[in-house]
């Protein structure tokens, strides 16, 4: 019987997920990492994870990775901040991170493999590779998340929920009268509570979060802004008025200047990718036609990867995305697979 460690937040996903898999007749244990919070002391979800893993009558154990975490996602994330970004911390976390934790824990207990509650699939190809896919139920896939996993990390892991919908997982965990069956999708960043983002971003990058100028692309003085860290691009709230709707076009940290503009003026053609990952481990021949997702809810665009500076590449689209972000993570896919991804660096006009 094949061990399993199942990473387990104490929401509904990670619940069913351990469900199905002592189901399936795997021997599962779960496994909670506790995350530096910036104002808990105490992980929410430790105890409905807790909760669940007695229902399910397998262990729990808990790993305090709160040191680790906070210099590998929560710096990073402000550094991020500081170089005029836009992070997406849960992308680097998967593979920084998480999946580091638990295959070094599996090892620990001598698990064949590691699992999660991400709606994906991961897919053995007839050479021997391994792929990750598009979860089977689009509007709740969760691939772009995992991007930048690797042959190594793929090999030990199992994604059982990559051919179930929401309503079906949450359907399951009725039926097994799990306590966390209707328990909301977490909106926030895991270390800091939406409602304190900007106190967190005051404390820790105050760099970023100085007032300065609003000025359009010609140079018109508009305002004030509250600190280029609060602002992103393609961003319309908290502009000022004026004759027609303002969008951030740029920031410009030289000068401490939010650059806003017209739709018109907003978007791209192209962008800077770098560093890179591919999940195959070889990097593709380029120029490479496939379809790139820039941001977790917006859809895939056909583009052309040709090869740039820096070990990163040029990704030209047919149309004009309106926020193409620095900071943010791209994720490269040929039909519901994932080729990889990396870091927007630069929007190019």
């Amino acid at each position: 019987m094949a061990k399993v460690i199942v990473a387990m937040s104490g929401g509904v996903d990670s619940a069913v997920a351990a469900a199905l898999l002592i189901k399936q007749g795997y021997d599962v244990q779960g496994l909670t990492l506790k995350l530096w919070h910036a104002n808990r002391t105490e992980q929410k979800g430790l105890e409905s994870a807790r909760q669940v893993a007695d229902q399910l009558g397998i262990p729990l154990h808990v790993k305090d990775v709160r040191d680790s975490f906070r210099q590998e996602v929560v710096e990073t994330f402000i550094a991020s901040h500081l170089a005029n970004e836009t992070p997406n911390p849960c992308v680097l976390c998967n593979q920084a991170l998480k999946w580091a934790e638990m295959i070094n824990f599996a090892n620990e207990q001598l698990a064949e493999y590691v699992a999660t509650g991400h709606y994906a699939r991961v897919i053995q190809a007839a050479d021997g590779k391994l792929e990750l896919w598009r979860a089977s139920e689009l509007a709740k896939d969760q691939s772009y998340m995992l991007s930048n996993l690797t042959q190594a990390e793929l090999s030990r892991s199992i994604l059982p929920l990559g051919e179930l919908g929401k309503p079906e997982v949450r359907a399951i965990a009725q039926s097994l009268n799990l306590t966390v069956s209707d328990a909301p999708d977490s909106q926030d960043l895991c270390f800091v509570n939406r409602e304190d983002y900007q106190q967190f971003l005051r404390e820790f990058a105050p760099a970023a979060t100085q007032p300065g100028e609003i000025r359009t692309a010609q140079g018109q003085l508009l305002g004030t802004h509250q600190g280029l860290a609060f602002y992103t691009i393609g961003q319309r709230k908290g502009l000022p008025a004026y004759t027609e709707a303002l969008y951030v076009l740029e920031k410009q940290p030289e000068s401490n200047t939010l650059i806003v503009g017209p739709a018109s003026q907003l978007g791209s053609s192209k962008f800077l990718v770098r560093p890179l990952n591919w999940i195959s481990g070889l990097a593709p021949a380029l120029p490479l036609e496939c379809y790139v997702k820039i941001r977790y809810r917006s859809g895939l665009v056909k583009s052309t990867l040709t090869a740039s500076e820096g070990s990163g590449v040029l990704v030209e689209i047919d149309q004009r995305l309106r926020d193409i972000t620095p900071g943010q993570s791209a994720a490269f896919y040929e039909g519901e697979k994932v080729l990889g991804g990396g870091i927007i660096r630069a929007g190019l006009r």
